[in-house]
């Protein structure tokens, strides 16, 4: 198969197409490049592209630069949530979906399963979509869940043309169904149905690159479907640097390497213009913060976990200042560290229970004026102010020069909620800004894989490489990929051999 015949499948008269799109074998091109040119000659409709992450979203926008406007790009959980709030009624909810979204630990996956039993009993509504969309081209078709996918194929049924892109080696976003789900979709049986299927296999991400990078991931795919090990003792590409490294921290998921070890990790990323550094936990992430001093930021991606939790916890609240108190020191814990309870936390709380009653100086008088905005005005606009005062402090009081902020753009979020009437009213219009901004990671990011997914950087490290982070599992072997697969022109992969991965032959 070829570039040429998926073009050509794209682009024919079959209902549904099905492509298995390798990382870098130009899914993206493929699909933005056909999405531009239906938007340009169908005058009926406009072609949708669902995604299943914001950072496809903007990958596929500047894909479609020329057309954007002709094409509609959108998370599915976004389409989702606008089906849902035009028949919330139908649906027993609430106007504000999202808000009902945030309420709730499975949100997102409870209104999938409403909307997609809500289009079996009303098809007319999926027959409306599929007139306004005569073509859905689904981007990362793998990472779809049964409800999800349900919800596709009643756009199908309807007679919208549906394009599906999927690589099953990159399905690590696994959660276990919901009771009365839609049974996910079997990739073989999808395959079957199918009028045309068609295979991408050439490594485009790495020709301005390293071709010989591109070749070697594409093997390593193969060895890791195959339930093989990727191979390190030799034939390596000269891009790809090795480094056996032993993590002496002594906290579970946090990251530190003697100081004879790190000096080809120091070495690797000083020398890099364009560098993710990669890891599976959203902790060690965080301690790799410390481990580069603080001078590489975290890519954030476009989910704000930690200002959810603090809106949920405002909203429950209700004027409840002491509960408004612990939720902001829980939030500070989420985005950063040095607001802890024993340092700040406690005291803070205390003052703001007791009404901030006593007179205080000196780093007890700071954390008194801080109290005072909660006790003034117990709702976000209070905590905006809070903590747009802490942030004046840090840079002019050495009591507070210890606090770091880890997630910077979720803090000033924070403070931007009081600028708006309610906290849900500030949540939903920055979440809208930032979803129709495209944000983009910085030149050097820390990441997760999870939230790397979809980018491409010229560089990579990726760490730890050891059986706590990629043991001999299914999931395990699709992040591996995924990870492996960001890197254009040079890798650096960071391997115990005190606790080597079992996928990988050192």
């Amino acid at each position: 198969m070829s570039d040429d015949s998926v073009r050509a499948a794209l682009r024919s008269d079959a209902p549904l197409v099905v492509v298995e799109a390798p990382a870098g074998c130009g899914k993206t091109h493929q699909g933005a490049d056909y999405a531009g040119e239906v938007g340009c000659t169908n005058g009926a409709g406009r072609p949708l592209i669902l995604t299943h992450t914001h950072a496809a979203c903007s990958v596929f926008s500047d894909r479609t630069n020329g057309t954007r406007a002709r094409v509609d790009i959108r998370t599915i959980d976004s389409v989702i949530g606008q089906i849902a709030s035009a028949y919330h009624k139908g649906l027993g909810l609430p106007a504000d979906t999202a808000a009902w979204v945030r309420q709730r630990k499975n949100g997102h996956r409870e209104l999938a399963l409403k909307v997609a039993a809500l289009l079996k009993r009303h098809p007319m509504i999926a027959s409306s979509m599929a007139q306004r969309h005569p073509v859905v081209i689904c981007d990362e078709h793998q990472d779809s869940s049964g409800d999800q996918y349900s919800i596709v194929m009643a756009l199908h049924a309807q007679g919208a043309r549906v394009r599906v892109f999927a690589d099953p080696m990159q399905d690590i976003f696994n959660e276990k169904p919901l009771v009365g789900s839609c049974p996910p979709c079997d990739w073989n049986e999808l395959k079957r149905k199918a009028q045309a299927f068609e295979e991408l296999d050439f490594p485009h991400r790495w020709v301005k690159g390293c071709p010989a990078l591109g070749d070697w991931i594409l093997m390593t795919r193969n060895a890791l479907k195959a339930g093989g090990k990727v191979d390190l003792r030799g034939g390596l590409p000269d891009s790809v640097d090795i480094v056996f490294a032993e993590n002496r921290a002594k906290k579970n998921l946090e990251y530190q390497l003697a100081t004879q070890d790190r000096k080809r990790i120091d070495v690797f990323q000083q020398a890099q213009t364009s560098l993710l550094i990669l890891t599976h936990h959203n902790q060690t992430a965080r301690s790799f913060r410390g481990f580069f001093n603080r001078s590489i930021p975290l890519w954030e991606g476009h989910t704000r976990f930690g200002l959810e939790r603090l809106v949920g916890a405002i909203n429950t609240a209700q004027g409840d200042r002491v509960a408004i108190a612990a939720a902001v020191v829980k939030f500070m814990e989420d985005i950063g560290k040095g607001f802890s309870p024993s340092a700040f936390g406690n005291a803070f709380e205390q003052e703001v229970r007791e009404g901030c009653t006593k007179c205080r100086r000196g780093k007890p008088g700071a954390i008194q004026e801080l109290a005072r905005f909660l006790v003034a005005n117990p709702s976000h606009q209070g905590v905006a102010r809070m903590l747009h005062r802490l942030s004046e402090l840090r840079t002019t009081d050495a009591a507070f020069a210890d606090i770091q902020m880890d997630c910077h753009k979720e803090f000033w979020d924070a403070v931007r909620l009081g600028d708006f009437e309610t906290v849900d009213a500030g949540l939903a219009e920055i979440t809208h800004r930032r979803t129709y901004s495209r944000p983009k990671p910085p030149d050097k990011a820390i990441s997760t894989i999870h939230k790397a997914k979809g980018l491409e950087c010229d560089s990579v490290i990726l760490m730890p490489c050891d059986a706590n982070t990629f043991p001999d599992k299914h999931a395990a072997r699709c992040l591996l990929y995924v990870a492996l697969s960001r890197a254009r022109s040079r890798l650096q992969l960071v391997v115990s051999r005190d606790n080597p991965s079992p996928l990988l032959a050192i």
